[in-house]
């Protein structure tokens, strides 16, 4: 491997983020500001989160504007169980992840019968379907949201304190990135790579693209519905908002704003959105104008996001 490519500047920047990820519960504890904590912890959540949808849009050309669903699914199933004092996460997390699942496999396989506009448009309409849906459940507050008392407990594990559940989704972060990794460097990644450069070759070569495309979508979806899982436990509160399609549009933005189809790109991205989001939120109510101006300025003059920025700084042309 040469020289530039291990210690370009995408590569050294993604180290030092990890790096500063890994000890900011002990910087936070040492000047005294749990504030940073707590916006990193949200970080690190809406990464997985985005790390996901980046395996379908990314890697597999589908452009999903419902992947907010999944998120709100799996903080439901955190949420739910816990009104009827159900708190052991050993039922909550597989809960959150197996209902994300089926809802994927279900909505996949309707979905991904159709391609372009039409599938952005069904997986909003799905996405909607769900964010209404509980809208309507008043049991579980309805519009309001839903208190969470108390997070998840594990046998041998607590999470109630926020170092605990930080590093818990820290872990839970770079065991993503390295899922993905692994996945889209195997013969799966490359069946899903290669139906989004050209579908109609890989069918003719004998592979069931639409299997393999299937199996990518319930993949994502189980991944975002455990990201739900830790954002129920981080904020203590669910509400249909986190469904809405807003949601899944921040979410694209992250995406888009890091590089698609980059593994870092994501992680990339939401650290830039929210930074931005701290420093432009107290400009006034119109502070998101900015992120829909950046994100035209990315796609017209920065192909690749951040990492393809940081790529060609590199020398990398891979």
């Amino acid at each position: 491997m040469e020289f530039s490519r291990l210690f370009g500047p995408r590569n050294g920047l993604v180290a030092v983020l990890l790096c500063v990820l890994a000890v900011l519960p002990l910087l936070t504890d040492l000047f005294s500001q749990p504030f940073y904590l707590s916006l990193a912890t949200r970080f690190v959540i809406l990464a997985m989160a985005a790390t996901s949808l980046n395996l379908i849009l990314g890697y597999g050309g589908m452009v999903s504007f419902g992947h907010a669903a999944f998120l709100g699914i799996g903080a439901y199933s955190v949420g739910i169980p816990a009104y009827y004092d159900v708190t052991s996460g050993w039922v909550q997390f597989p809960l959150a992840v197996a209902a994300s699942a089926a809802f994927a496999l279900v909505t996949g396989a309707i979905s991904l019968r159709t391609r372009g506009v039409y599938f952005i448009m069904i997986t909003m309409a799905f996405a909607q379907m769900v964010y209404f849906g509980f809208v309507s459940i008043e049991e579980y507050g309805g519009d309001d949201g839903l208190v969470i008392y108390s997070r998840s407990t594990f046998s041998g594990l607590s999470i109630e304190k926020a170092t605990a559940l930080y590093y818990f989704c820290f872990t839970s972060l770079i065991a993503t990135i390295f899922l993905v990794h692994r996945m889209v460097n195997s013969r799966f990644g490359m069946v899903i790579k290669g139906a989004r450069e050209n579908e109609r070759r890989m069918r003719a070569i004998g592979f069931n693209t639409y299997a393999y495309k299937l199996a990518c979508y319930v993949i994502s979806g189980a991944i975002c519905g455990f990201a739900g899982a830790l954002l129920a436990n981080f904020s203590s509160f669910i509400s249909p908002a986190m469904i809405g399609w807003t949601r899944s549009g921040e979410l694209i933005f992250m995406v888009v704003l890091g590089g698609t189809g980059a593994l870092f790109g994501p992680l990339l991205g939401t650290s830039v959105y929210l930074v931005l989001e701290e420093v432009l939120s107290g400009y006034g109510k119109y502070w998101q104008l900015p992120f829909g101006a950046l994100l035209i300025l990315v796609v017209l003059f920065a192909r690749g996001g951040i990492d393809g920025m940081l790529r060609k700084l590199g020398g990398d042309r891979e």
